[in-house]
């Protein structure tokens, strides 16, 4: 029996334009609202991610995290 997907838990986000609209795009190509395909992302995380290619990424990003804030 598939598990109940109750959205018990919600905390306010801040997203750039781009990863507003990758969320909308993907949630409108899987036919899900954005809660739903976050809720999705984040339950399957380790599995839709390349683990070599995160780490990776998420060094690019903190290097130009910096200049992106200002």
């Amino acid at each position: 029996m598939p598990k109940r997907l109750r959205l018990t838990r919600r905390f306010p986000v801040a997203l750039t334009n781009d990863a507003y609209r990758m969320l909308q795009r993907f949630a409108a190509d899987a036919k899900i609202s954005t809660d739903e395909a976050l809720t999705f992302l984040f339950e399957n995380f380790g599995s839709v991610t390349d683990q070599e290619n995160l780490a990776h990424r998420l060094r690019l990003f903190q290097a130009e995290l910096g200049d992106r804030k200002a």
